[in-house]
């Protein structure tokens, strides 16, 4: 068995602690957690209290830890750059959460920095290993639903947030925040396409000054449209997925989906008839559905524990890490076109 990775944790706030740090300690067999920065004495000594490790009050002390090989930058949004930067700089190998920067020049720079460096940089964008995408993706190159005509991404919500991440000045907001899920979902059924974006950004409920109701569609040659909505403005939630194809169709929820579709072959063969029906009707035929559906317990930790043992294989067999920088960087130029579409 390959040495453990050494992991350092920048940040033990809701994604440092409730998701990296948890996810982590769940496969204590390939990696350690050696130490940790946060302002917060109290949890610096709740992490020392769980992994035994090293708790340093700046980060800047903390990338002076030389066993630390991997570091997790899970600190505000508007320091991801920075960080990252500066752990690459120190000779760290780095995962940084979602979203990879405020601004494409910033993700730019991280690119850069690990390209100079030398060291491995990749993004925390886990739902491209959700349980439920996964599927979905399996069920689409089935060929099954035929040619993939629209896919509606839904993340509907009813409620206030008064919290940093709804600020400009910190990076927030429902599309950086929430957004980037979906987008690099609908990025990745694209393809390897520069779609064209129609976006709409508004303030509802959110006691911040950023937007909290995300509009956007996503439009590519050869490629499914991607309708995205992801609102805080939504008392009526609908299911996250709905996919329109040719032979059928999906719908569902994040742990539980369906699907119908045909056999073309068994539709008699017709053409079109321009004599009135006999009973003044519509053309009406039946079709013989094949119904099939699929449900999961697993969920956002089982797409964090993939991410994380596809960056192992990464570290220590020379695998590709589990997502390029450079996919990243494709959800953060769909951000900055909506940004100036919006004039935000």
């Amino acid at each position: 068995m390959p040495e453990k990775v050494k992991v350092g944790i920048a940040g033990l706030g809701r994604s440092g602690w409730n998701i990296h740090a948890n996810i982590l300690d769940k496969l204590r067999d390939k990696y350690e957690v050696v130490a940790v920065t946060d302002p917060l004495e109290e949890r610096q000594r709740e992490a020392v209290e769980r992994f035994g490790c090293r708790a340093y009050p700046s980060y800047e002390s903390f990338l002076e830890d030389g066993k630390v090989e991997l570091v997790v930058v899970a600190t505000p949004s508007y320091l991801h750059p920075e960080h990252s930067i500066k752990a690459l700089e120190a000779g760290k190998n780095v995962v940084c959460e979602k979203p990879m920067a405020p601004s494409l020049a910033e993700a730019d720079a991280m690119i850069e920095a690990a390209k100079r460096t030398g060291k491995m940089l990749t993004v925390f964008q886990n739902s491209l290993f959700m349980p439920d995408f996964l599927k979905i993706k399996e069920v689409i190159n089935s060929g099954k639903l035929g040619r993939i005509v629209m896919v509606k991404i839904y993340g509907h919500f009813f409620g206030r947030r008064w919290d940093w991440q709804t600020l400009k000045k910190f990076g927030g907001g429902e599309l950086r925040n929430n957004g980037v899920h979906y987008i690099i979902q609908g990025l990745d059924l694209i393809g390897d396409k520069d779609p064209e974006v129609f976006c709409d950004l508004q303030r509802t409920l959110t006691l911040g000054d950023a937007e909290d109701h995300v509009k956007i569609v996503m439009k590519a040659p050869d490629a499914p449209l991607i309708d995205i909505e992801v609102t805080r403005a939504c008392a009526y939630p609908q299911n996250k997925w709905l996919i329109m194809a040719t032979q059928g169709g999906l719908t569902g929820t994040y742990n539980s989906l369906r699907w119908k579709y045909f056999n073309p072959e068994d539709l008699p063969p017709r053409k079109v008839e321009t004599m009135p029906t006999p009973d003044r009707s519509y053309n009406v035929e039946e079709i013989s559905w094949k119904e099939e559906s699929w449900t999961t317990s697993k969920g956002f930790e089982a797409s964090g524990i993939i991410f994380y043992e596809k960056l192992y294989e990464a570290l220590r067999r020379g695998s590709p890490p589990p997502v390029l920088p450079e996919k990243v960087r494709k959800v953060m130029e769909i951000i900055e076109k909506c940004y100036k579409q919006c004039n935000i």
